[in-house]
């Protein structure tokens, strides 16, 4: 990877020009661009990840999602994505032609999006002005780590997913309790969030997406990645699709300094070892 490239892949800000809730940023999971949608501008979240890139320490400007700014901001940039200008902006400009496509509306952000009230609302907002462009080929893709999906307005917003071309990327950062408890630092218990990965997977395909690290330079145990293992087949035995497993390590500088990128190696031996474990297809991401 060029420098200008790798460049573009580690720097994912929240804001661009004047935007607060709508970003572009060129996404390594994606293979293009991605139109992030960031619900939680008050960069609160139900989860305290200690590999976070968000600076949680310092208050945000904005508090609040304001629908009609927000849906002007995706009007604005999918009208200069779908015209290339977007590539006429010195930040865009060195993107090759290959990954010059928008892969996806990715509901992301500064905090957990399905704890936003009227997520559905929003979603069905977006999709509709994903139709209307006949967009249908760009993915509307929920990055979330799993904590909601027993509520109403959350399973309505899945559904909404569904039918729009959606993808689920489910987070699942741990095969045990003690270590999800050291990673994710949440009084969310891992319990629910299995339930929750398992009840959506029997209703529709998750992408799975899992970051592992070095935490106070050690990497995770094989016993772990062999714990994480039996979670997913457990999910399969009850039911669950699952479509894809991506195996990623830190790109960009974390909440805590203690925590640091595996080795490409590394990432490679998870992978192969959750590829043989669960037979499932699986992606590898590498860190710096």
């Amino acid at each position: 990877m060029n420098d200008s490239l790798h460049v573009l892949h580690t720097q994912h800000g929240r804001h661009w020009r004047r935007n607060r809730f709508v970003y572009p940023v060129l996404s390594r999971r994606s293979r293009g661009l991605s139109l992030g949608v960031n619900l939680n501008p008050d960069k609160i979240c139900n989860f305290d990840c200690i590999y976070c890139q968000i600076d949680r320490r310092s208050e945000s400007e904005t508090r609040f999602v304001e629908l009609d700014d927000l849906l002007a901001e995706l009007d604005g940039l999918l009208t200069l994505v779908t015209t290339g200008r977007i590539y006429e902006d010195e930040s865009f400009a060195s993107v090759p032609e290959n990954l010059r496509r928008l892969n996806d509306i990715a509901f992301s952000g500064d905090g957990e999006p399905t704890t936003h009230v009227n997520l559905d609302e929003v979603v069905e907002l977006v999709a509709e002005r994903k139709r209307r462009l006949g967009l249908d080929d760009v993915k509307l893709v929920l990055i979330t780590n799993a904590s909601m999906f027993h509520r109403p307005h959350v399973q309505r917003g899945l559904e909404l997913f569904d039918q729009n071309n959606g993808e689920i990327w489910a987070k699942l950062d741990a095969g045990s309790e003690a270590y999800y408890d050291l990673v994710e630092r949440t009084k969310i218990p891992f319990a629910r969030v299995l339930e929750n990965i398992t009840a959506a997977a029997r209703v529709r395909p998750l992408v799975i997406q899992s970051l592992f690290m070095r935490v106070a330079g050690e990497p995770p145990t094989a016993g772990e990645i062999e714990a994480f293992c039996d979670r997913l087949n457990e999910v399969v035995a009850a039911g669950g699709g699952l479509k894809l497993v991506q195996i990623y390590t830190v790109a960009r500088r974390p909440a805590e300094d203690f925590v640091t990128s595996l080795t490409d190696a590394e990432v490679d031996g998870i992978a192969d070892r959750v590829a043989e474990r669960t037979g499932l297809p699986v992606e590898r991401y590498y860190g710096r």
